[in-house]
């Protein structure tokens, strides 16, 4: 295989506990996102769109989803024949097998796929974010460098910085420190959790890390302050764009909602840097005689006959006659029956809200109702 300058390793293994019961049979990667998308696309097409086409996925949990939706990389021109993208799930070995323990842990076990590749550098990216950045960018900061390690770092509130991971640069951008969710930060710099290393460098801090026994085995926690004790040049690529960790069901939803508007702060319209998936072709959406639809992205396949207002609806959605769905999301194949009304709510894959129910509140005090794949809420034929 021909050398490549920098191929990615994608951290797409996360459960997601955080978001509940949109996680409890999918990983956190695969969990669907903007109508046609699910959240790893977005990872995917950054690295398409800057040609970096050899791609490792390393999945854990849940991953049957995630393995069926990547296939080949065809979706996002990741199908190259001498790059491609690689699913990498846990394996056994004559020594065993175990699970990956930590970040840096998921890497080290996938030190081969990297010597086989024999790149000079090696994007580590975790597939559960949504932004849109250029690596070639953040490459050519390396290289200027002369760094071992490039973090992505983006400027957050003050007020907010004691929840990242905080890093402290001098003048030309090389890093003098990194704290964990520091108390009292002396930086708004927040580490994005996406990282080039020189690959000599990267074998050697994480065969080191492997045999620590007092390691967590983390990038975070663990190689990243050990190679800044030892004065290694670390140097951070600024970026001010559009991003966003979807943890928690009260970020999901916010950030679904930032799509829409005429203005919306992410844009997923953008031809010069497109967003890429693997949904499958479906009809044209429906809007029935009755229908009504008022600020909403509407995916293919969905069937309105009733009223959708400042929401996503995903491929294949239904909302029945005289059935309201307002600032809610539905994912692919939910169905709002007749009569129903659903408010500030999340509908999992394939769930039902039968006839007449009312869900949801617009008292945005309470908790934005979410409703788990396959599940079926009131009474009454499915």
């Amino acid at each position: 295989m021909s050398k490549k300058e920098c191929i990615a390793m994608l951290l797409a293994g996360g459960q997601g506990s955080r978001l509940g019961a949109l996680t409890s049979n999918v990983a956190k990667p695969a969990v669907s996102f903007g109508g046609k998308f699910r959240i790893i696309d977005f990872a995917l097409s950054n690295c398409a769109n800057s040609g970096v086409t050899t791609v490792g996925v390393l999945t854990q949990y849940r991953p049957y989803l995630l393995h069926n939706y990547i296939g080949t990389g065809g979706a996002w021109n990741l199908d190259d024949r001498e790059g491609g993208v690689s699913i990498l799930p846990p394996y056994a070995t004559q020594t065993g097998g175990a699970w990956y323990e930590g970040t840096a842990d998921a890497v080290t076990q996938n030190l081969g796929y990297i010597e086989q590749n024999d790149p000079e550098y090696v994007l580590i990216l975790s597939g559960d974010q949504l932004y849109r950045m250029d690596y070639a960018d953040m490459l050519a900061t390396h290289k200027k460098n002369d760094a071992d390690l490039t973090i992505a770092v983006m400027p957050v509130p003050w007020e907010e910085a004691s929840r990242f991971g905080i890093i402290t640069a001098d003048g030309t951008g090389r890093i003098t420190k990194f704290t964990e969710k520091p108390k009292q930060p002396d930086s708004n710099l927040a580490s994005m959790g996406i990282y080039i290393f020189s690959t000599d460098l990267l074998v050697r801090a994480l065969k080191e890390d492997a045999v620590d026994q007092t390691s967590e085995h983390d990038f975070g926690k663990n190689v990243i302050p050990k190679l800044l004790a030892e004065d290694k040049r670390l140097f951070t690529y600024e970026f001010n764009g559009f991003w966003r960790d979807v943890g928690t069901i009260s970020s999901y939803h916010e950030t679904s909602m930032d799509l829409l508007g005429p203005n919306p702060d992410f844009d997923i319209y953008s031809k010069e840097f497109p967003i890429m998936s693997n949904s499958s072709m479906r009809p044209p959406a429906y809007v029935g005689k009755d229908g009504d639809i008022d600020d909403c992205l509407v995916s293919n396949g969905c069937k309105i006959l009733g009223r959708a207002k400042h929401s996503i609806l995903s491929t294949d959605c239904y909302i029945g006659e005289r059935a309201t769905v307002e600032d809610s999301v539905l994912l692919p194949g939910a169905r709002v029956k007749a009569g129903a009304h659903v408010v500030r709510a999340i509908l999992g894959e394939n769930s039902v809200v039968e006839e007449n129910v009312n869900l949801g509140s617009v008292d945005t005090t309470k908790d934005t109702a979410v409703i788990g794949n396959d599940v079926v809420v009131g009474r009454g034929e499915n």
